[in-house]
């Protein structure tokens, strides 16, 4: 775990984990957290039950993994999420 994470960026990090088409490499490239990172930091900053109800959902979910996507989708984001604040892609 990385322990420069304010607090907003644990809020985009989870926000993002919970989003359906968000990659975890997106979160990777976003914040530099591996998938099993990402889903230590859900375990630790979640209730058991909302952890066990996001595992359940994104097992075996397509739009989670880069490489189970659809290869026409080439970016990492929604075209209409720039809009969404604290989203550090878009300040750059």
């Amino acid at each position: 775990m990385h322990p420069q994470l304010t607090a907003a960026d644990i809020d985009r990090i989870i926000e993002m984990a919970w989003e359906d088409r968000t990659p975890f490499e997106a979160i990777a490239f976003q914040f530099g957290l591996s998938e099993p990172d990402v889903i230590s930091l859900m375990r630790t900053h979640s209730k058991t039950s909302s952890f066990r109800m996001w595992r359940k959902r994104m097992s075996g979910r397509h739009t989670k993994h880069q490489q189970l996507r659809n290869e026409d989708v080439t970016r990492f984001k929604c075209s209409r999420q720039k809009a969404i604040s604290q989203n550090k892609i878009t300040k750059r």
